[in-house]
């Protein structure tokens, strides 16, 4: 069974090293691992990709991890079957080889990038123009400048975050329980909108 783990650890050689064979021992299998953030403190932040064997409980995955001297879970989740870590060059040349599609390429690249449930496309005028399966059908139009965490109520259990395409489109994602978008995430998911919309502008 799939999990996504995250994990906070000393950014030092062997950490991670330790933190793999704790998942091994306690009956995961790692499949993929990618940085998320490097922290000024010292740590980094990893998403783990991993198969939990039949029986195991990801309890048992969590206790082994935190056992690991300077480790800690920030998360850990169900990922859909057959999900695959996305890294931000592929989403790239993916909207590259589809110019004339790029905004909406961007948009069903993001869950698999950031993890996320969903992602929409959001016109100033028209509301949601276009979004994955699982994307709400209307969402308020938001005003930003720069990538931006949405802020919720405090009944709501999905985690929001956006940012510009252009001055009349945003892209809007959805993690529906968390974890909190981190800094990086919120900087990348500019950057690939960035990309998406000079993309799109040298086709025209």
């Amino acid at each position: 069974m799939p999990f996504l783990l995250r994990v906070l650890l000393p950014d030092v050689p062997g950490s991670l090293g330790r933190v793999a064979t704790a998942i091994g021992m306690s009956g995961g299998d790692i499949e993929a691992i990618e940085i998320v953030e490097k922290r000024d403190d010292g740590t980094v932040v990893d998403d783990v990709l991993l198969d939990v064997a039949a029986g195991t409980m990801p309890d048992s995955v969590v206790s082994a991890c935190s056992a690991v001297e300077g480790v800690e879970v920030l998360w850990i989740s169900r990922y859909p079957a057959g999900g695959n870590l996305v890294m931000d060059l592929e989403a790239v040349e993916e909207l590259t080889a589809a110019p004339d599609r790029a905004f909406d390429r961007l948009v069903d690249l993001l869950p698999a990038t950031f993890r996320v449930d969903w992602a929409a496309r959001l016109h100033r005028a028209k509301g949601v123009v276009y979004g994955t399966s699982a994307a709400p059908e209307e969402l308020e139009f938001v005003e930003i400048e720069a990538p931006v965490r949405l802020e919720v109520p405090e009944d709501e259990v999905t985690l929001y975050a956006a940012a510009r395409l252009d001055g009349n489109e945003v892209v809007v994602i959805g993690r529906r329980g968390g974890p909190e978008f981190a800094d990086s995430e919120i900087a990348r998911l500019g950057h690939l909108c960035g990309l998406a919309n000079t993309i799109a502008t040298a086709n025209d």
